[in-house]
């Protein structure tokens, strides 16, 4: 399902996933290969209309022929640090791409973000970007991330999530119309303390075992 820039990636697999990574009962560690497995379709997904190709001539066990290989590849961005939970998979589909990393969180005291650390591969101008972050809930940091990566003049930018908001998204297209959207699921309430619902808790936490 698709509406504007925001596409819901509706399989069975997915649903089941999903479904799994729900549950409080699930384990960190098949919280991570589920992590793992969602993103990679994910990133098949965000790669189906890819356009840059170069023409190689190659040599089959059979006879000569020509073959397409992605030409200018995606720049992998992780926003710290439930993203690293994507990236790697991600990276598993386009090994050709590099990995950047954005750090930023939302201080509740200053009621603003804070960015603690910010690394890019080197050239990114004019590059497509795949950006990884499990939740997007209010939205404020994977705001903040996509304002730094545009003062990069990068390409086109797709978020790859798990599970969003409706606010959430809301605000993204508020401040970034342009910016593209695939998740598993649309999550229509965010509780006082910031989580989606029903949501799936805390990412990170659940991911590396720091609750």
């Amino acid at each position: 399902m698709s509406s504007n820039k925001v596409t819901v990636v509706n399989h069975p697999l997915l649903k089941h996933k999903l479904g799994l990574i729900r549950d409080k009962n699930t384990s960190s560690n098949d919280f991570r290969e589920l992590t793992k497995e969602i993103s990679k379709i994910l990133a098949y997904e965000a790669m189906r209309e890819w356009d840059q190709f170069e023409t190689v001539s190659i040599e089959t066990p059979i006879a000569k022929t020509t073959i397409q290989k992605i030409k200018n590849p995606p720049v992998v961005v992780s926003v710290l640090r439930a993203g690293n939970g994507m990236l790697d998979a991600v990276l598993s589909m386009i090994p050709i791409s590099s990995a950047g990393f954005i750090g930023i969180y939302r201080d509740k005291f200053i009621n603003t973000t804070v960015e603690y650390y910010f690394k890019m591969p080197e050239n990114i101008k004019g590059k497509e970007i795949l950006l990884c972050d499990p939740l997007i809930a209010t939205a404020d940091t994977i705001v903040a991330a996509i304002d730094r990566l545009k003062q990069y003049e990068v390409g086109k930018i797709k978020v790859l999530s798990l599970i969003t908001s409706k606010i959430g998204l809301e605000r993204l297209s508020f401040f970034h119309p342009d910016v593209e959207v695939l998740t598993l699921n649309i999550e229509a309430d965010i509780n006082d303390s910031g989580y989606l619902v029903p949501g799936l808790g805390d990412a990170g936490d659940r991911l590396f075992q720091t609750k």
